[in-house]
């Protein structure tokens, strides 16, 4: 499957955004999607995931309450809304697809991903 993310961009602190990623090549039904970030001179970090069946969510504890995953299956296209942004969540942001899932299962780390987007940054000034 391939992944695509778009709508990054360079927004002030306190404002929202929503990114996208669009897949090609299969269907979401039995993949996880995730959302990680990372920003320059750290490691890749969590920050959303949701199962295909959209029964399980989970969130990292910093974005918790400012950002909501979802997902539309018929367009097989996951969506992060990013809301109240702050500088420290300026960052590539990419999103993730992992195969062979069941319908409550997500995934908070990196490595249970196989599929990888190419990254969408987002900027926020203070």
């Amino acid at each position: 499957v391939q992944l695509v993310e778009s709508g990054g961009g360079l927004v002030q602190a306190g404002d929202s955004l929503r990114l996208t990623c669009e897949a090609s090549g299969r269907a979401f039904s039995s993949y996880t999607l995730g959302w990680f970030r990372q920003a320059p001179g750290k490691e890749r970090e969590f920050v959303a995931t949701k199962s295909w069946g959209g029964v399980a969510t989970a969130y990292a504890d910093s974005v918790k309450g400012r950002v909501s995953i979802s997902i539309d299956n018929a367009r097989n296209t996951v969506y992060l809304q990013m809301n109240n942004l702050q500088p420290e969540d300026t960052a590539t942001y990419y999103c993730a697809a992992r195969p062979k899932s069941t319908i409550t299962q997500t995934a908070t780390h990196a490595r249970l991903y196989n599929y990888w987007g190419q990254g969408t940054q987002v900027t926020v000034s203070s």
